[in-house]
């Protein structure tokens, strides 16, 4: 099955079996994958937080709203969050980036506000979930990308002062009778002719 075929058939897993785990090879392929993601100016403002300790699942399940059966039923969870303090970004980038990097940050990025600042912060991280829900593809591994959290009460959970939770995806195998597989319930995007401009 090609690429585009994975695509088509992948979909946001509703239910998953409890008792399906993904292999321990396939996970750290998406922790090193996740870690490639691309940037703007390499800034990479971020850090991934993979869960499979049941009773972390548990805790963040109750933080997670009409979520909570996806994440404590999926093999493992991963929490994305981004730097909370914009100093703490710029010293990040000022150790390891070139100084044309460092300079666009301050010239076009940091000019416009703190609100600005992380908005296009949390932007970046955004990018790495669309590298990850491809891999995830591409891998046969079921996945369920979650904004339907309580960030803050993950932030406690996890206990991690520098980054602030921004979304969560889960992964493992989806249950035989998950009502939102294609077959099922047919996938729905709006036509390409509404989507796609050619000039």
């Amino acid at each position: 099955m090609n690429f585009l075929e994975k695509m088509k058939s992948r979909y946001t897993v509703k239910k998953y079996n409890p008792q399906g785990k993904i292999s321990e090879e396939k996970i750290q392929q998406l922790k090193e994958i996740v870690q490639l993601s691309p940037s703007s100016i390499n800034s990479q403002p971020w850090n991934f937080v993979f869960v499979s300790d049941s009773d972390v699942k548990e805790k963040l399940g109750e933080a997670s709203y009409w979520n909570k059966e996806k994440v404590v039923e999926s093999s493992h969870l991963i929490v994305f969050r981004v730097l909370k303090h914009a100093e703490d970004f710029e010293v990040q980038i000022e150790a390891r980036l070139p100084e044309g990097s460092v300079n666009f940050y301050k010239n076009f990025v940091k000019t416009k506000g703190e609100a600005a600042v992380k908005s296009w912060m949390g932007h970046q991280v955004y990018l790495s979930l669309g590298v990850l829900l491809a891999a995830c593809a591409e891998m046969g591994i079921d996945s369920t990308p979650m904004e339907g959290i309580d960030p803050d009460q993950y932030d406690i959970i996890l206990n991690n002062e520098k980054y602030e939770t921004l979304f969560a995806v889960a992964l493992g195998i989806k249950a035989e009778n998950d009502s939102n597989q294609p077959n099922i319930t047919p996938k729905t995007r709006q036509s390409k002719e509404q989507v796609i401009i050619e000039l």
